[in-house]
């Protein structure tokens, strides 16, 4: 995954050092917004970049009413809005992540790592599930951005 995005680095830093700064950064700005878009549709989906699904929950056994089918709650509806993951741009680069104590769980999540779920909980291994990653059809979108960009000239 990083050698990719190195290509994708290397291929686009010849391209856009044309650009004056507050272009490069306007450009910035713009393909972090349409990534976000991207990622978050991505979230909602529950899928990883790679394709693949999100590992589900693990499901706890809590004394319910008996008969009582509890639907699977989709995971990070809240992590996935613009108040949290945010899409930000300048002159060197476009970058999207989440910010506060969000960050930390979203850390959690993208890695697998270990963490607490509450207060004096024992810890968990958390599955991984990438929240933040790019996929092939977002390469390209950021390809056909930058094109667009410099075919164009500003928009």
């Amino acid at each position: 995954m990083a050698e990719l995005e190195d290509d994708l680095q290397a291929w686009l830093t010849p391209l856009i050092t044309r650009l004056q700064p507050n272009e490069r950064s306007k450009l910035a700005r713009q393909v972090a917004q349409h990534l976000r878009r991207s990622q978050q549709k991505r979230i909602l989906a529950q899928r990883n970049p790679d394709g693949s699904g999100y590992e589900p929950r693990k499901q706890r056994t809590l004394r319910g009413k008996a008969g009582r089918i509890k639907r699977q709650a989709r995971m990070f509806t809240k992590l996935r809005t613009a108040r949290f993951l945010k899409a930000r741009g300048n002159a060197s680069a476009a970058t999207i992540g989440f910010t506060g104590r969000i960050s930390r769980i979203a850390r959690v999540h993208q890695y697998g790592l270990r963490d607490r779920p509450g207060r004096g909980a024992p810890q968990v291994q958390y599955a991984r599930r990438e929240l933040i990653g790019l996929t092939e059809a977002e390469r390209e979108l950021i390809r056909d951005q930058v094109l667009g960009h410099l075919g164009h000239g500003p928009t």
